[in-house]
């Protein structure tokens, strides 16, 4: 993605080892369309093997982080392949995200709603400005937020998933805070500093010990507790045997900052 075309429905910057990808449709509330799937897919698929890529930072301009999917698009061609295909590239979308070894952080500086819901608890974290707000109202429509509501039932308690879901009401950024959808809320001429400061600190630690904790910890959050803790020993092992670890213990006792090689 040209990041210096503004054009773009999607534009990626990156500073140090922070890449930001930003929604840019702003005047369709940076909807879903097939267009920016298909985008921000390429995206991530190229982000995997990306050495110089520590954390990813999804954003949006305009005044909406993202509305969803977009339902003109949608009604443009009510055919169930249609249907098909939509949340078949939908669900890649939000597992590439979940799989990505680099963390993932949504910067949410407006509404997000349905699947624009969707994507922030999908994302390992989010930072919300205090103007943001959350929905997942598919029933307002007659149009459940089934697939929204994987992620989101993931994330936030099962009580406060389903008032999200069974009502659609909107909720504030301190709701979200409160029911666990996002990490932090921050005012909103606040909100580039502090999403800056976090992913930083993130990018500062060994890449490869983020993506072994990442795919263990979601690995493990679907398995039985025996299992789990079997899953999580065998990659403490892994991580153990790393370069990075030897590293970063050695660096602890000898009391100076580790040098990462991402391996």
């Amino acid at each position: 993605m040209n990041a210096m075309n503004q054009d773009a429905i999607l534009l990626r910057s990156q500073t140090g080892g922070v890449v930001t990808l930003t929604l840019n449709r702003p005047g369709a509330r940076n909807a879903l369309s097939t267009a920016m799937m298909h985008a921000l897919q390429a995206e991530l698929d190229s982000l995997r093997n990306d050495q110089t890529a520590r954390v990813v930072v999804l954003a949006a301009n305009g005044p909406a982080f993202c509305s969803g999917h977009d339902l003109k698009e949608i009604r443009a061609n009510p055919t169930r392949t249609m249907y098909e295909k939509l949340i078949a590239e939908c669900e890649r979308l939000m597992l590439s995200l979940t799989r990505l070894p680099q963390p993932v952080i949504a910067k949410v500086q407006g509404i997000a709603t349905a699947a624009g819901c969707q994507l922030v608890a999908t994302s390992d974290l989010a930072v919300a400005a205090d103007t943001a707000k959350f929905a997942t109202p598919g029933v307002h429509i007659g149009l459940f937020c089934s697939t929204p509501a994987v992620p989101l039932s993931r994330t936030v308690g099962k009580k406060h998933a389903m008032e999200m879901l069974l009502t659609g009401d909107m909720a504030d950024a301190a709701t979200a805070y409160r029911f666990g959808l996002v990490n932090k809320v921050v005012p909103a001429v606040e909100l580039d500093d502090a999403v800056t400061r976090l992913a930083k600190k993130i990018a500062a630690k060994s890449p490869l010990t983020l993506a072994i904790g990442k795919e263990t910890f979601y690995r493990q959050l679907d398995l039985p507790l025996a299992e789990a803790y079997r899953h999580a020993g065998a990659a403490m092992i892994r991580n153990l045997m790393a370069r990075d670890a030897e590293e970063g213990i050695d660096a602890f006792v000898q009391k100076r900052d580790p040098v990462w090689r991402g391996e």
